[in-house]
């Protein structure tokens, strides 16, 4: 069977890294001291949008890899429901932007898309379960999955003044 090798453990661990300084980002907006306050927390929430979108877009993206490893015509094959699946991460963002952004409440907008990452775990697990991701496949997803989602969640969290400190 095949397994997610170290290196991708790493690499992916790492790329919490971006979300956490966001996150600071917003919280230094938030705090006292000699930071603009206007300018880190509005460079925070972008940043916590943007990395999040594109990590749930990848995330799409993968789907649809795993979707294009199925057989095509077979109605028990399920490529069509998959692809359909895969295209969904890439549009929550749009419409979060358009909905939340757009009524002037990024804080919210930052909440819905932790949660819609938080939601891709039922996707992953599915194809665990039916062999088309490694084995260890979840053991990489649910951290990153569930600090990605939290991280993001936490920015819009502070961003709508729900929390204000640690």
């Amino acid at each position: 069977m095949r397994r997610v090798g170290p290196v991708a453990f790493v690499l992916g661990f790492a790329g919490l890294l971006p979300q956490l300084l966001a996150v600071g980002l917003v919280f230094a907006g938030h705090g006292e001291g000699g930071i603009d306050k206007g300018i880190a927390h509005g460079i925070g929430q972008a940043i916590a949008f943007g990395y999040g979108s594109l990590i749930l877009s990848f995330l799409g993206g993968m789907w649809w890899g795993f979707a294009m490893r199925r057989e095509a015509g077979r109605r028990e094959a399920g490529q069509g429901r998959l692809v359909a699946i895969a295209v969904v991460p890439s549009l929550v963002p749009v419409l979060l932007a358009s909905v939340a952004l757009g009524a002037g409440q990024p804080g919210w907008a930052l909440v819905g898309l932790g949660s819609a990452v938080l939601l891709t775990l039922p996707v992953d697990r599915h194809l665990v379960a039916t062999g088309e991701a490694p084995a260890n496949w979840m053991r990489l997803r649910v951290p990153l999955s569930v600090g990605l989602g939290v991280l993001t969640i936490v920015a819009g969290a502070v961003s709508q003044g729900a929390v204000t400190r640690f």
